[in-house]
């Protein structure tokens, strides 16, 4: 029985994901109708079994008669996920730019006519763009699922004890948490394109009076390709785990080796004395955050100067993490 289930599984993940557990069902049916006619009262042997997966042919031919075409820029084994992915993605743009907006007109409601033609200039630029990254690491995804395919083709006549195993449920990968990364890597890139100017201390005083910045805003457009760069790397990588289905030795090294570049690129921008407002402290003092020579304005100072040396740390942490963990997961599924 396992033998059949591992055929089931190799048809299967070949297709849609919406049409996997039908096709699931009608398959093993059919498998259990033809070792019947084959035996006598439900009898039957190993060798039952591999002349009736034989007969039914390689599991890749028998999913592309599936289907009705065969090359696909984004393929069926993922066109489901990127469809769906593509509407969460959109979601979150939407609320994000509208919640934006929303938070713009609260506090300042005199330029209401300046935050609306914001909001537009936004959407137009934002949902063009999700667009593309998205399809686009989709599309690398398919790729490196090409590229997985070909490592899992039988060489010269194909036989039923040629089959992979399948996955063990910890080597996996869901796509609940491939969604999630997704929508927080596209929270990331509305914020630093569209609301980078309310990335810091917001101050009120009688009212919102304004914002101390975080980031230099005389630099900020020379960072702001890498920083792009950085999420978009994310979200290409949850598309190639997508596409992998499951935890191997090859996706440890790909996601390793991108988030290393990813963190080398970090490193490059946070310990980059530009990159962060330069008059942090000063423009806290002259919006009465706190006053200078104070216990909390040294607390705050101390904070400011380490908080760039522990965000590297803690990313060096999740890198490291991320790794081991890929790892043995991929080992266990080799098990």
């Amino acid at each position: 029985m396992e033998m059949i289930e591992r055929y089931i599984y190799a048809v299967t993940q070949k297709l849609p994901q919406s049409q996997r557990e039908d096709i699931a069902v009608e398959l093993r049916g059919l498998i259990e109708d033809m070792l019947e006619d084959r035996s006598e009262k439900g009898r039957y042997s190993g060798s039952d079994i591999e002349e009736v997966l034989l007969e039914l042919g390689n599991p890749k031919e028998l999913a592309d008669k599936y289907r009705s075409t065969k090359k696909y820029l984004i393929g069926p084994e993922l066109f489901d996920s990127y469809v769906y992915i593509l509407k969460v993605v959109f979601s979150v743009l939407g609320i994000s730019i509208g919640v934006g907006f929303l938070i713009q007109v609260v506090l300042n409601p005199v330029n209401i006519l300046d935050h609306f033609i914001d909001m537009i200039v936004s959407s137009v630029t934002a949902f063009p763009m999700a667009f593309g990254w998205t399809t686009f690491g989709f599309a690398m995804g398919e790729l490196a699922g090409n590229v997985k395919r070909k490592d899992l083709q039988f060489e010269g006549e194909w036989k039923p004890a040629n089959l992979p195993p399948i996955p063990v449920e910890q080597s996996r990968i869901k796509r609940r948490d491939a969604v999630a990364s997704i929508v927080f890597y596209a929270f990331f890139i509305v914020l630093f394109s569209f609301s980078s100017d309310y990335l810091g201390i917001w101050v009120f005083h009688d009212g919102f009076s304004g914002v101390v910045p975080f980031l230099n805003d005389q630099k900020y457009a020379t960072y702001f390709v890498f920083i792009i760069l950085i999420l978009s790397i994310g979200i290409l990588n949850e598309c190639v785990k997508l596409a992998f289905g499951k935890w191997t030795y090859k996706l440890v090294l790909y996601t390793t080796l991108s988030n290393t570049i990813s963190m080398i690129v970090l490193l490059f921008m946070l310990s980059g004395a530009d990159f962060w407002n330069p008059t942090f402290m000063n423009e806290l003092v002259e919006a009465n955050v706190v006053t200078a020579g104070s216990d909390a304005y040294h607390t705050v100072d101390w904070i400011w100067n380490q908080a760039p040396l522990w965000i590297i740390i803690l990313l060096l942490i999740n890198i490291v993490w991320n790794s081991i963990d890929g790892f043995i997961r991929a080992r266990k599924n080799k098990k």
